[in-house]
């Protein structure tokens, strides 16, 4: 479905959106249940699933980058006529789905070491595979949306889709733990494969809906040999691409508290609340707010701008974060206010990862004019690895502070030191780490109306 001219339609907004949707119905079963899985159903401790998610995080480091720069390479040898990025997604697709279903159901199957080299690759295959979709899916937005408000609607239907598909893989694999327990196997792979097939449909929409109408000037400069574009280049982005530094700390310490979170809540709900299945519910009755965040985001950003709607997004979280904590110190908060209030200050600190790809556009447009070349892959897989290394920090350390607040498997209730471990690591852990993509906005970022019409006008020579 490739397009050369004309605006952006409503189809093709609902297109990406569903992209980021079909990756996220398994994605946020990673970051949220498959610890419990390999804790409760899987019996491994907190300790061997820390050192694991530290290895496979590394593997991770390094085919998001890779898998950018191939991109490129590939695209800039070898013309497609189908784009850039659409044929990796359709290759990818149906990989994701059956990697992830392996996943949650062949290591049950086995026992000891065993066990443990099946969960390994097959984690392995499943990471590889979702960064082959993940990196072509992100780099689709700047080939799409050719102005700041195109790719504002295009990081909102994003968001949209994400949190909308983030609602549904966390409704559905709590009813299944609930209904077969927690440390039945059974309940996490029959979840799995419904958010799987369910995600890959939406993988398959968001092949069909969408299209590259920057295409043809995606693949960066030409030397008299042939392909210019160079692994190392992104070397240089560091140097001289302020506002992608910005975003690649931003990275780190969001996806460091997103992954803190998002890897302990059910603890929370599960040990202390009392009922894992309320995290589920809990989420569905953030959902209005969320929205509400969605429709009026754009407007808000296009009058205040996007960098300002994130950082005033980010305060508002810790604020929320800091005041909860408190409230769970002193008094008995009752689940289900816990859980609204949890998801909404998780959902202010989100705005910024929902909103934060119409940035990722405006440093790919910024390095085009320093240094004369377009690399979206490069730079969006780069941009996924600063990610990858919050989400590996959060992930691990998670994991082994929970080991180190005395938490345990086996028992049916947890001693008073570890309930309040796993407060403080689930509340106030995020609250100070969302200060952290704050600071990166407030101090580094340098994206200012100057420096847009300086790139504006590039484009528009560029163009010409």
């Amino acid at each position: 479905m490739k397009e050369e001219k004309g605006s952006l339609k409503l189809k093709h907004k609902i297109g990406y959106g569903l992209g980021d949707a079909g990756g996220v119905m398994t994605f946020a079963l990673m970051s949220s249940t498959f610890s419990m899985y390999c804790t409760d159903a899987l019996g491994i401790s907190p300790g061997t699933i820390g050192i694991l998610l530290l290895i496979w995080n590394i593997w991770d480091f390094m085919n998001d980058p890779l898998m950018g720069a191939y991109i490129d390479r590939s695209y800039a040898r070898s013309t497609d006529p189908r784009g850039k990025f659409r044929p990796w997604i359709l290759k990818s697709a149906p990989l994701l789905c059956v990697s992830f279903i392996a996943l949650w159901s062949v290591p049950s199957l086995a026992d000891g070491l065993v066990r443990l080299c099946f969960l390994f690759l097959l984690k392995i295959l499943y990471e590889g595979s979702y960064t082959m979709f993940n990196i072509p899916m992100g780099s689709l937005l700047s080939a799409m949306g050719d102005n700041d408000e195109e790719r504002a609607a295009l990081s909102s239907a994003r968001g949209i889709g994400s949190a909308g598909a983030t609602l549904i893989s966390l409704f559905i694999m709590p009813l299944f733990l609930k209904q077969y327990g927690e440390n039945n196997p059974t309940g996490y792979a029959l979840g799995a494969a419904v958010c799987a097939l369910i995600g890959l449909v939406m993988c398959l929409g968001h092949y069909a809906l969408t299209f590259e109408r920057n295409t043809g000037n995606t693949t960066g400069s030409q030397t008299e040999g042939g392909d210019s574009i160079k692994v190392t280049d992104i070397l240089q982005v560091f140097k001289v691409n302020r506002p992608f530094v910005a975003l690649c700390v931003h990275g780190i310490f969001i996806c460091m508290m997103q992954y803190v979170g998002n890897t302990l809540n059910n603890y929370m709900f599960a040990d202390v609340l009392g009922d894992i299945s309320i995290a589920g519910y809990g989420t569905l009755l953030s959902a209005p707010p969320m929205l509400l965040i969605f429709i009026f985001g754009p407007i808000i950003a296009k009058k205040i701008g996007l960098e300002k709607l994130i950082r005033y997004g980010l305060l508002i979280s810790c604020a929320m974060y800091v005041v909860l904590f408190a409230a769970m110190m002193m008094f008995n908060v009752n689940p289900w206010v816990y859980a609204v209030c949890s998801n909404m200050a998780m959902g202010f600190a989100f705005i910024s990862i929902y909103m934060q790809w119409g940035l990722v556009g405006e440093a790919i447009d910024y390095n085009e004019m320093i240094t004369g070349k377009r690399t979206e892959g490069s730079i969006y897989g780069t941009f996924n690895l600063s990610r990858r290394v919050g989400q590996t920090i959060g992930n691990s350390a998670a994991m082994l502070l929970l080991g180190m607040v005395g938490y345990n498997g086996t028992l049916t209730a947890q001693s008073a030191s570890t309930i309040t471990g796993i407060k403080v690591l689930c509340i106030l852990l995020p609250g100070i780490l969302v200060l952290g993509s704050w600071a990166s906005f407030k101090f580094v970022w340098n994206m200012d109306d100057e420096m847009r019409a300086r790139v504006d006008e590039y484009k528009a020579t560029k163009k010409s």
